[in-house]
């Protein structure tokens, strides 16, 4: 066998049907399009339109609500902040608040303030004050010597 003489299987391939190429072709003048009407022309799409019949997507009911005055939280875990504070970014010595975890680049932006969560460990004693954190990143920073205090967020003006 040499290069030349390979053939694809019988019926393997299909010849690419060509519209609109002659009334010989069985597909000419209109391309298989009918006569006139929006189908007919390129570049139309129809999605979600049943003829007339309400849409599938109009018929179910709505489903869920987005509250409009929701608080965002900037979320932070315990062990980022370790790592932090092992790298020398934060000072395990004086008290972590939103103001140093902002400047440390722990945290993008404030948001409606900062929350801890209990994700990794922390081992470092240190002392944080946040406007929310989860109970089990409040038990783990007490189980590590140090303290972590919730203060109310402030008023929106």
């Amino acid at each position: 066998m040499k290069l030349h003489e390979l053939r694809d299987n019988e019926g393997a391939t299909r010849k690419k049907k060509r519209v609109a190429r002659g009334p010989g072709s069985g597909k000419g003048k209109t391309a298989g399009r009918g006569i006139k009407g929006q189908k007919s022309r390129s570049g139309v799409a129809i999605a979600g339109y049943e003829g007339g019949q309400m849409p599938l997507y109009m018929r179910l009911p709505k489903r869920g609500f987005n509250k409009p005055n929701r608080k965002a939280f900037a979320v932070v875990n315990l062990g980022l902040i370790q790592k932090f504070i092992d790298l020398g970014k934060l000072d395990a010595k004086s008290a972590i608040t939103e103001d140093a975890l902002l400047a440390s680049g722990l945290v993008r932006r404030k948001l409606d303030g900062v929350r801890v969560l209990a994700k990794g460990e922390i081992t470092a004693k240190v002392t944080i004050e946040v406007t929310g954190a989860s109970a089990a990143a409040v038990d783990a920073v007490a189980k590590a010597g140090g303290s972590l205090t919730v203060k109310a967020p402030a008023a929106a003006a």
